[in-house]
């Protein structure tokens, strides 16, 4: 009996020690089993002259987003250099996109590490980057990333209001993209990505609303040009903004009748993040023009990624979730104020974007979208 007992509780140890191997085991191969389940959809052909990435999934949680900003502005601070972008794409490489309390504490834990072992030789971002090798998809996460995310952050000059009311010019590192309603705004909105839509056709809803009153200024997200500016069945009064890098086009939809826009906005047109661009609305569902279709009024926002021109236009857009950008954007808004005999807004405190300042001497023709050299028609 003693003997059975004996082998029994052997039995029992020799288990419990393979379920915690196996635990192990698991803990480090399941970055690698989720991230085998992702859609990296690189298009090859057979003479190999075009490899780009055909979908992308944005899963990133605004909380994530904010984690990973956060250490980059404190980063530039303490003069060296932790890019939010490659702090994000590892950590997704880790976790195949999907962000729970794991992931975030793998996150934080390569945050840290990245700072305590920088030198002089190496910066937080190239032990990101070394650790990243590592990982299998982590070149696509950090592309993907890139296309999202570069031309929200970086170096710019800031109008800031002093004590006695005036503006002053100040140099800034940190958030340079605004959310697309202005400050002083109220709004509602939920995660509406991949909704069921029916007008014209069956299709999912490949951007994301934000409900508010008619008339609420849209200001731009990030600098760029105007793409596209005139009516569109679906989105009514739409305005199609392209970053100056081409890999981002932002879409603004149903905006108001009558007077959807600035007044001097028009295609070429450069915009800086941050300006006043259009007004809230509920136009469109309708061939014919200037029409209020939509029950309720929003805004329509969404955002293409383009890795080859051939994807714009065309059945391969890849259009990501917005629901967190919105919500990390929210940390940044626009003020603005109402310009007396007209029905448009301006902004109040001006930016200097060096995006900007680039594309203007490499395009002479461009033209100017400087809110302080408009002169808008009267009601």
């Amino acid at each position: 009996m003693r003997s059975r007992r004996y082998q029994a509780a052997i039995v029992i140890e020799l288990l419990l020690i393979l379920i915690l191997l196996s635990g192990r085991y698991m803990d480090s191969q399941e970055s690698a089993a989720v991230s085998d389940t992702i859609r990296i959809g690189r298009v090859n052909t057979e003479n190999g002259t075009k490899d780009y990435i055909k979908w992308v999934d944005f899963t990133v949680t605004a909380e994530a987003l904010d984690y990973a900003y956060e250490q980059d502005v404190k980063a530039h601070e303490a003069g060296t250099e932790l890019d939010w972008i490659s702090l994000l794409a590892y950590t997704s490489a880790k976790w195949g996109g999907e962000y729970g309390k794991k992931a975030m504490q793998e996150m934080k834990k390569m945050a840290e590490t990245a700072r305590a072992n920088a030198d002089e030789d190496h910066t937080p971002t190239q032990i990101i980057d070394e650790a990243g090798k590592e990982l299998k998809y982590y070149p696509y996460y950090k592309e993907a990333y890139s296309a999202a995310l570069s031309g929200m952050v970086g170096s710019y000059e800031a109008q800031v209001e002093e004590e006695d009311g005036t503006p002053a010019w100040y140099s800034v590192y940190g958030l340079k993209a605004y959310s697309p309603i202005a400050k002083g705004f109220e709004y509602s909105d939920y995660d509406d990505f991949g909704a069921a839509r029916s007008y014209g056709y069956s299709r999912p809803h490949l951007g994301h609303d934000m409900m508010g009153q008619i008339g609420t200024p849209i200001v731009a997200v990030e600098s760029g040009y105007v793409e596209a500016l005139g009516w569109n069945q679906y989105g009514g009064w739409r305005i199609g903004i392209r970053s100056f890098d081409k890999k981002r086009y932002y879409y603004y939809a149903h905006l108001r009748q009558n007077y959807p826009y600035q007044s001097d906005l028009a295609e070429g047109s450069v915009v800086t993040a941050g300006q006043v661009i259009g007004y809230m609305g509920h136009t469109g569902y309708s061939s014919q023009e200037n029409v209020n279709n939509i029950r309720t009024t929003h805004l329509h926002w969404g955002l293409e990624l383009i890795f080859d021109e051939t994807q714009k236009e065309s059945d391969n857009e890849i259009w990501i979730d917005c629901y967190s950008l919105s919500q990390f954007l929210r940390r940044h808004r626009s003020s603005v104020q109402k310009v007396e005999g007209t029905k448009e807004w301006k902004r109040v405190l001006q930016i200097r974007d060096p995006a900007v300042e680039r594309w203007q001497q490499e395009h002479p023709q461009s033209v100017s979208g400087n809110e302080s050299e408009r002169f808008p028609c009267p009601e």
